[in-house]
């Protein structure tokens, strides 16, 4: 059963490794890594990364336990690494988070270099139309700047929205760390992979550049935000690769499917079927709510976006389950680890 979980998650990265090569060479546009001009290069922050993963399990614990008392830690450390860090963890945390790194990497490049490669079509207005016929003739920003307003509610959405971006990686790691059970780490993981590719797969069917891009007109009365921000850095990005020429840095708009409400619902998901706390639950789906409102309230998406967003999290989380051995139960939200090797031990819950 584990070979699968291995499979299913190295396998997508490689996918995605291998098409972000070829892409790239038949365009003439260098691979690039998205982050490293401010991370540093990912020869050295990889390591890091996985260092870093043990760090923030080991430290806060120890000193917690050791109520600061020099002479306890070295015994708590040992017996935290001798009961938690044993190999299965250790392959799961380098795992997950290499193949998540080069699957997102990738994701980067093939979106970069998208207007370029399916630069003879979008499908904006049709889906601009389709919205319409939706909403009884109505676009659906001007319905939800009507209802919230375009000022508080704004903020709120917009802060709300661009949490996302550091949320990702913290959630990877919270699973990968500290899932209660092997196979619960790999199931996020590969969930992540596999949304994340199928996010890529759905820009190159139907491209598109979203709302907030083609029709930003629509958007001037909304008052200043990170998210205005954000965007406007998007389109000068869009406009150098595209118009200038420069081959430095990548451009990240795409509008069809929404991955933000694809990685948001997978994450209410993992949380409504591998935890137990109440509170926790209700934070995520907010969450995930919350995301859908302000990709229309943006111009992120249209809404079929983020109905084709959801599907991708669904089929994610579905495909991600069973190549870790999940067994759902269909009364209640919750699934049932079925591995029992020693590479994806079962933990009583």
């Amino acid at each position: 059963m584990y070979r699968r979980a291995y499979v299913t998650c190295i396998g997508t990265a490689a996918v995605m490794g291998i098409l972000a090569l070829i892409v790239s060479n038949h365009y003439d546009r260098p691979l690039l890594d998205p982050e490293g001009k401010f991370l540093g290069p990912s020869w050295a922050r990889l390591p890091l990364l996985l260092l870093g993963a043990v760090v923030l399990d080991l430290l806060p614990r120890t000193l917690w336990l050791s109520r600061l008392r020099p002479s306890a830690m070295p015994g708590i450390v040992r017996e935290r690494i001798r009961t938690h860090w044993n190999r299965e963890r250790v392959t799961l945390v380098v795992v997950g988070v290499v193949s998540f790194y080069v699957t997102y990497v990738s994701y980067r490049n093939l979106k970069s270099c998208l207007p370029i490669a399916r630069g003879d079509v979008e499908y904006d207005r049709e889906l601009m139309y389709l919205d319409r016929v939706l909403f009884f003739g109505q676009d659906p920003p001007v319905i939800l700047h009507a209802l919230l307003g375009e000022t508080f509610s704004a903020h709120i959405l917009s802060y709300i929205y661009v949490l996302f971006l550091p949320m990702v990686p913290l959630m990877l790691t919270a699973w990968l760390v500290w899932s209660r059970n092997i196979s619960f780490g790999y199931w996020f993981a590969t969930s992540q992979c596999l949304a994340w590719s199928l996010g890529t797969l759905s820009y190159y069917a139907l491209p598109t550049k979203g709302p907030g891009f083609e029709y930003f007109s629509r958007y001037n009365d909304l008052t200043h935000t990170p998210t205005t921000d954000l965007m406007n850095s998007l389109a000068s990005a869009r406009i150098d690769v595209i118009h200038g020429g420069v081959t430095g840095i990548v451009q990240s708009v795409a509008g069809f499917a929404s991955l933000h409400c694809a990685i948001t619902l997978l994450f209410a998901l993992m949380v409504q079927f591998t935890l137990r706390n109440r509170l926790l639950k209700l934070v995520f789906w907010a969450n995930f709510a919350i995301t859908v409102v302000a990709t229309l309230y943006f111009g992120w998406h249209y809404l079929a976006d983020d109905v084709a967003g959801i599907m991708i999290a669904f089929v994610s989380f579905y495909l991600g389950g069973l190549a870790t051995g999940q067994k759902f139960d269909k009364r209640s939200l919750r699934s049932h680890p079925t591995t029992a090797t020693s590479a994806i031990p079962v933990h009583k819950v």
